[in-house]
């Protein structure tokens, strides 16, 4: 059971970014969510403990992250989810 099944309805109204993947990494989601203009901006973000994946800081830039996962960075909480094709 992932982290999200848990959460299932309680966060429907939270913004939510999609994946065409099983995983991406947390520094490209930054990127992709705007969070982060750039690879450098998301080490910054990392390093100042301004992101927390399931309410667990998270420092590293290649840790994955999965549909279902809720991410926090910087006060932006959103969740991933796997993009319908």
């Amino acid at each position: 059971m992932s982290w999200g099944d848990t959460l299932e309805g309680v966060h429907d109204d939270m913004e939510h970014i999609e994946i065409s993947d099983d995983a991406i990494t947390l520094g490209q989601l930054l990127k992709l969510q705007g969070v982060a203009g750039t690879g450098a901006e998301a080490k910054d973000m990392l390093a100042a403990e301004a992101v927390s994946v399931n309410d667990e800081l998270e420092t590293r830039r290649g840790a994955k992250v999965r549909p279902g996962d809720i991410v926090d960075a910087a006060g932006e909480i959103f969740t991933v989810v796997a993009r319908e094709d």
